[in-house]
């Protein structure tokens, strides 16, 4: 008697939970697109080389195609189609939309995951290879032009809308900034009165 060569699995997808039976060689990419229908994460290389499929996988971003989906079982799976709560954006899907960060609109949705996974990596004080000063003590390094590029380096758009993207990206982290003074200074009010 041979090893299964299937199993039925729970994944958690944009706040709902989906159970489906699944080869052990399907990749989450695969499970995503052809058995949840969420066609917003993209078929690009199939090798990891272009982010096309780039999702979020507990907060941290990761190209669905070299995962398999038995792996990503039990943890929670952001696709672009999670990203906007209330039928508001995310402020980095618009500020990719103001900022026309994206042309034929292909790789957009893991350029608009991978830019929110990198702007928590960069929080988090995680430097990149265009970090000036990698000391932990130094803090999160400017997000200068260069900054975001490195940091952006594993998602290719054809269509090279690089400038729009790098400075959607960049509006976005100035909004997060301006975002996280302001529920500082409402906490600092709180507490005072």
């Amino acid at each position: 008697m041979g090893l299964s060569t299937s199993s039925v699995i729970t994944l958690h997808v944009n706040g709902e939970k989906h159970t489906l039976p699944v080869d052990h060689r399907t990749t989450l990419l695969d499970a995503l697109r052809e058995r949840l229908d969420l066609t917003g994460t993209k078929k690009g290389c199939d090798q990891g080389q272009c982010g096309a499929c780039t999702v979020l996988v507990d907060g941290r971003r990761t190209v669905a195609c070299l995962q398999f989906a038995v792996a990503a079982e039990g943890r929670e799976i952001t696709t672009i189609e999670g990203m906007a709560t209330g039928g508001r954006l995310h402020p980095v899907q618009q500020a990719f939309l103001d900022l026309d960060g994206y042309q034929c609109g292909y790789c957009t949705p893991g350029q608009i995951c991978s830019a929110i996974g990198m702007l928590a990596e960069h929080a988090a004080g995680w430097p990149s290879a265009a970090s000036e000063d990698v000391r932990p003590a130094a803090g999160p390094a400017p997000l200068t032009p260069e900054e975001i590029r490195e940091r952006m380096s594993g998602n290719l758009c054809r269509c090279s809308a690089y400038p729009s993207i790098v400075e959607a990206v960049a509006r976005a982290a100035d909004a997060d900034d301006a975002s996280s003074a302001a529920d500082t200074s409402a906490q600092s009010g709180e507490a005072a009165a």
